[in-house]
């Protein structure tokens, strides 16, 4: 039996790669916090000189010990960042992708309306780039690890509103599931985490998104949202030893909105 380490540091020498944080009130910054107050060493990426000045102080906050930029629709710069993890650990053993994107003309319109264009570069953006990254992340992962990328119940049941991001979150999820397949005979395990809404940057460009939290935190059997260190820890634990025989599912950390129909 492989021995659980120490209990309070369960994540201790892990080296740890985060994708998406955009600000403090990122889902990918909690998750980050989580990973580090659990022992993890940090990997920490920023879209581009504009989000800069808000990742940095985080990056530095967290003691990131690598800090590179990072735009999955550029060709070459996800190879960097792995160039970069190879150079200055030689391993990895934790991978989170949270980040999505679509043009706002098909984002904020209906399905039937979305073009093709943005269509394709929704999925590219939101869901095959954690496909690159597996690619990529998986030779690192010498000794086995955990990749996560982050859902949301829209993938499953249709939300109002929520449009061309619910078939990409749902090939999103396939993929965490075919991953964790195709990946389990080395020790690497899978998941799709599905927060509740909360006040991201991201959510912000959904149309009528208050509406959409007002009605969570009502039906919610918990009563209330959830915020992004619930989502981190929850992350973290999947990542740590006691869920080392856990992969392929779909984790939602919603305050238990998901079972209400």
């Amino acid at each position: 039996m492989v021995p659980i380490p120490n209990p309070r540091l369960p994540l201790q020498g892990k080296k740890a790669l985060i994708v998406g944080v955009a600000n403090e009130h990122s889902i990918a910054y909690g998750c980050a916090k989580a990973f580090r107050e659990l022992g993890a060493d940090l990997a920490i990426t920023y879209l581009n000189d504009k989000a800069l000045p808000y990742v940095q102080p985080l990056a530095e906050e967290l003691g990131a010990e690598i800090f590179a930029p990072l735009d999955v629709s550029v060709p070459g710069e996800l190879e960097t960042v792995f160039q970069q993890i190879e150079q200055a650990w030689g391993q990895l053993d934790i991978m989170l992708h949270s980040i999505a994107w679509a043009p706002k003309d098909d984002l904020q319109g209906g399905l039937l309306d979305c073009s093709a264009d943005g269509f394709a570069k929704a999925m590219d953006i939101s869901c095959h780039s954690f496909v690159r990254m597996a690619h990529l992340g998986a030779p690192l992962m010498k000794e086995g690890g955990s990749m996560f990328a982050m859902s949301y119940y829209g993938a499953q049941k249709v939300v109002p509103n929520y449009n061309v991001m619910g078939p990409v979150k749902a090939a999103l999820e396939a993929s965490c599931r075919y991953l964790a397949y195709e990946l389990g005979h080395r020790n690497i395990r899978v998941h799709a985490i599905s927060p509740g809404p909360m006040k991201t940057r991201a959510a912000s460009g959904l149309k009528n998104f208050e509406i959409l939290l007002h009605e969570a935190a009502q039906k919610a059997p918990l009563g209330e949202l959830v915020d992004i260190m619930d989502v981190g820890y929850a992350t973290a634990n999947l990542a740590a030893p006691y869920s080392r025989r856990m992969s392929g599912n779909t984790l939602y950390v919603d305050g238990g909105t998901h079972i209400i129909a």
